[in-house]
């Protein structure tokens, strides 16, 4: 996937903060540690681009093992309940929901080491052949990617994007427009 991570993770997040947060700042909140969590796994690109030189596949850090996201989660809680400080449920969930959404949606194209450390395969939903030069048109001219724009178009209809599209076209812009129109006469 290369762009429809934010638009699922904000997808999942409307639909998770309602239900697990109690007023409308937690479930804010909430929404922000969903759609920073559904890029999370993706912070490894720096270290790929800048410290690796893309000699390791990034699917292959540690950011995209869902074993290093469930162990390291099951210690932050473990911390929480020895320093006898509550856990804050709602924000693990909206981490996990995020994180394991990532590594979901890559498993369609990108494969995700999913039975790691038993078996250090990753699992391939979908294989993208390679057949131009530039690795980025394999996946953008495959069929899969309309997954991701079907993902996107689904975000704007949730965010209320063609309802600001007919304020926009109705509204001010239109009447400024009009009266720009009136004086060209």
């Amino acid at each position: 996937m290369f762009l429809a991570h934010l638009p699922a993770g904000y997808i999942v997040a409307r639909r998770l903060a309602p239900r697990l947060a109690p007023d409308a700042a937690r479930a804010r909140r909430l929404m922000a540690v969903c759609l920073a969590a559904s890029v999370l796994p993706d912070i490894d690109l720096l270290y790929f681009y800048l410290g690796d030189g893309r000699q390791t596949l990034h699917h292959d850090y540690w950011t995209h093992i869902p074993a290093f996201w469930l162990l390291s989660t099951g210690a932050a809680v473990a911390l929480f309940r020895i320093a006898r400080v509550p856990v804050p449920w709602p924000a693990v969930a909206g981490l996990l929901a995020g994180v394991f959404l990532h590594l979901a949606l890559d498993t369609l194209t990108g494969g995700i080491a999913w039975l790691y450390p038993y078996h250090a395969g990753r699992i391939v939903l979908i294989e993208v052949p390679t057949r131009f030069g530039w690795w980025v048109w394999n996946f953008v001219l495959h069929w899969s990617f309309a997954l991701e724009v079907a993902i996107l178009v689904w975000a704007g209809r949730e965010l209320g994007l063609p309802r600001l599209m007919r304020e926009l076209r109705d509204g001010p812009a239109r009447r400024i427009l009009a009266r720009a129109g009136r004086r060209r006469d």
